[in-house]
């Protein structure tokens, strides 16, 4: 039997291929007969129209791989490698020539000039001016000294030779001696020789390979020093994602505290199964942030993580300013508060003083707004019964942050002040016609007028607290604005006691303190704002006196310790760390008056802006409510007196008298005018008038002839006047 042609089955027909005739098998369907050959039998129909195939050159296909190479990401990476890493050493090259180029001339001091004179920081320009200048005159005097470098070299050389030639030879002649051989003087002198061959001959076989490996190496410094810098085009530097602003999340939060370089915290969370998750509580929305408590590890302290705070924002992606460490009740407890970016250097709004010209004030019941905190929430504070200190540096918004909670306060009629401004540029003029007392200028005068008028507050003060009890009493508010004028004064009064100091004589210091020490019972209350705190115009007794203590931005650490004290600072309080100019109006409180979450010792809070012109407005409600204020410009004492007709009295029949006679004769003429002038007052009266005190034989004295005709002028200038 012969085995049939092979067979391929299709759609259930078998061709066979070698007669191509087909079969039908067992399926009945009737399907289209599909053949893999071509039936001779059938030719086509119509005329063949296959297009001829088009021969490509090769330089087409040559040029088309090369197109292809090139635009292909491995090549592209290899370029922006190669470009990367070549301008990494061009780049390199470029900084190490500028910073030598600053290191020998004055441009790193103009430079930083220049900036600090377009952010408007003059203070910082005159110290960057002052190290030019500084660095200019040490340069000067090593270029001097260069001049006479060669010849103090050449003495050194001669010196040099001559020493060490007398030390050979003396040791050459203890070896003789010691030898008994003549021949050995000149033994170390050989030594020498053979010990200057010997360099020479080292130098000479590494002196190749250094002369060959020198650029090399100097070379792959520059590649080091700019890619430290990433000193290359953008474009060809490695991408990288932009975290800035990401959402935090416990595995970001927990990345940052192990990358912090506390080794202890970092070991813990290597060894920790949940990969540190165990230290964080719940990740909460606080305000324009979020908020998470971290239980750190056995061995490491709270305040290990608050040196760090910069370092842990820029772990977290964000900027210094925006996250904010505070210490709550729990034991090893730190409270990260992490701002969105951005959020805090977006304004707040106006103040409800503003915006609500119905608003009215309670001084016993009621709260300030002052502000927003952190989180967005009203920043509500108390004033009842509680002295108040803002300090911070200049320029910060500490005038406008005390006025807005004194014109908060005047909305209340019951409300009485006396404000002293001791900076007197008018900041404080819209309480003329609703303080009782309003002192504006920065003179010693002024620095007088304002510790009497803290004087008349103690008086009164003494005077409440002696009245029948029960006596009801309206509150009291002493304003004292750069209260570190009157601190650093140095005028003495008649009994020799200064106005201003840190000592128990010094009368502003105090009067400030006999009212922290009772006002507050009587509600006499006393406001002080001052700049940059120091021991000096900031004693101790005064700063700790305050109830409600808050800072703006501040230079140091030691100063917020002094502003807000220690326990605040300890627990996380930080003005020093607020961004000069930039978080203008923004305060750090520490009291009782506010709403402080549990745990924490200082709140920071973003002030509202009240302008001049707003602050205006706010008065004139304020005046409105009252039946009419008259205000002082000066501190009245005793009746008014003519001190030039007064001096001319107790000069009597002398020609001159003693200055220190002429006090005591005005004590005894009156009192009350005279009892507390000293040196500086009589001058000031007398001055400019030509009847100025002299000397005679050494001692101060106030010529009679000479007040005389200056007391004939001025009444003849009367009567002239009068006559017209």
């Amino acid at each position: 039997m012969t085995e049939p042609a092979s067979t391929v089955p299709v759609m259930g027909t078998v061709h066979h291929l070698d007669d191509h005739r087909p079969t039908t098998t067992t399926d009945t369907t009737a399907e289209p007969v599909v053949t893999l050959v071509k039936d001779p039998s059938t030719g086509p129909t119509t005329p063949e129209t296959t297009p001829p195939v088009r021969r490509v050159s090769r330089a087409v296909r040559t040029a088309r791989a090369l197109r292809a190479a090139a635009t292909h990401e491995r090549t592209r990476s290899a370029g922006r490698f190669t470009v990367r890493h070549g301008m990494y050493v061009v780049g390199g090259g470029r900084i190490v020539a500028r910073r030598a180029w600053e290191g020998r001339t004055a441009a790193r001091y103009e430079r930083m000039l220049r900036a600090a004179e377009a952010a408007g920081n003059l203070d910082l320009a005159t110290e960057w001016e002052e190290r030019g200048q500084r660095f200019r005159a040490a340069r000067h005097q090593r270029r001097m000294d260069l001049l006479s470098a060669p010849v103090k070299a050449a003495k050194g050389a001669a010196a040099g030779l001559g020493i060490t030639a007398g030390g050979l030879l003396l040791l050459g002649i203890i070896l003789a001696v010691a030898n008994e051989n003549f021949a050995d003087l000149a033994t170390p002198t050989l030594a020498l020789i053979e010990l200057v061959r010997w360099i020479v001959l080292i130098i000479t076989v590494v002196w190749g390979p250094l002369v060959a490996l020198g650029p090399w190496a100097a070379l792959l410094a520059l590649w080091g020093v700019g890619r430290h810098q990433q000193a290359a085009p953008q474009w060809v530097l490695p991408a990288r994602a932009a975290d800035v602003g990401a959402p935090i999340t416990p595995s970001v939060v927990v990345t940052a505290l192990r990358d912090l370089g506390i080794a202890p915290l970092r070991q813990a969370v290597k060894e920790m199964g949940d990969a540190g998750a165990a230290m964080l509580g719940p990740i909460r929305i606080a305000g324009c942030g979020v908020e998470v408590d971290v239980t750190l590890p056995s061995g490491v302290a709270t305040n290990e993580v608050q040196k760090r705070r910069r370092k842990l924002a820029e772990n977290l992606a964000r900027h210094e300013h925006e996250v904010f460490i505070t210490i709550p009740q729990a034991a090893r407890t730190v409270r990260l508060w992490i701002a969105d970016s951005g959020a805090l250097d977006e304004p707040i709004g106006p103040s409800p003083l503003m915006t609500d010209t119905t608003l009215t004030a309670d001084y016993a019941k009621g709260k300030a707004p002052w502000g927003q905190d952190l989180r967005g929430d009203a920043a509500l504070i108390s004033l009842y019964q509680r002295h108040m200190l803002i300090t911070g540096l200049s320029n910060q918004g500490k005038t406008a942050a005390l006025r807005a909670l004194a014109l908060w306060l005047a909305l209340d009629p019951r409300v009485e002040f006396r404000v002293a401004d001791l900076k007197g540029v008018g900041d404080w003029g819209m309480f003329d016609g609703l303080a009782t007392v309003l002192i504006q200028g920065p003179t010693d005068d002024h620095v007088i007028e304002a510790t009497e008028m803290l004087e008349d507050l103690v008086t009164e003060m003494e005077r409440r607290i002696q009245a029948p009890p029960g006596t009801v009493f309206t509150p009291l508010i002493g304003i004292v604005d750069e209260a570190q004028v009157a601190f650093m004064c140095p005028v003495v009064d008649g009994e020799k006691r200064p106005y201003g100091g840190s000592k128990a004589t010094s009368r502003y210091f105090m009067a400030a303190r006999k009212i922290h020490n009772q006002g507050r019972a009587v509600d006499v209350l006393l406001f002080q704002g001052t700049q940059d705190p120091t021991d000096q115009n900031l004693p101790k007794l005064v700063r700790e006196g305050a109830h409600t203590r808050a800072s703006l931005a501040l230079g140091t650490e030691s100063q917020a310790r002094m502003a807000l004290g220690d326990k605040a600072v300890d627990g996380g309080a930080a003005p020093n760390l607020l961004r000069p100019g930039l978080d203008k109006g923004t305060v750090v409180v520490a009291s009782d008056g506010i709403k402080i979450p549990a745990g924490q010792a200082a709140l920071t809070v973003r002030t509202h802006y009240i302008s001049t012109d707003d602050a205006a407005l706010i008065a004139d409600r304020a005046k409105a409510l009252r039946d009419g204020v008259t205000t002082l410009h000066t501190v009245e004492n005793g009746p008014d007196r003519d001190p030039l007709t007064d001096v001319m009295t107790v000069l009597g029949d002398s020609s001159r008298v003693l200055t220190t006679d002429v006090l005591k004769r005005l004590t005894a003429l009156s009192e009350d005018a005279y009892g507390e002038w000293s040196h500086l007052d009589l001058k000031r009266v007398l001055d400019g008038t030509g009847a100025e005190p002299y000397k005679s034989d050494g001692r101060m004295v106030v010529g009679r002839e000479r007040l005389a005709r200056v007391l004939a002028n001025r009444d003849a200038e009367d009567s002239a006047s009068a006559a017209e």
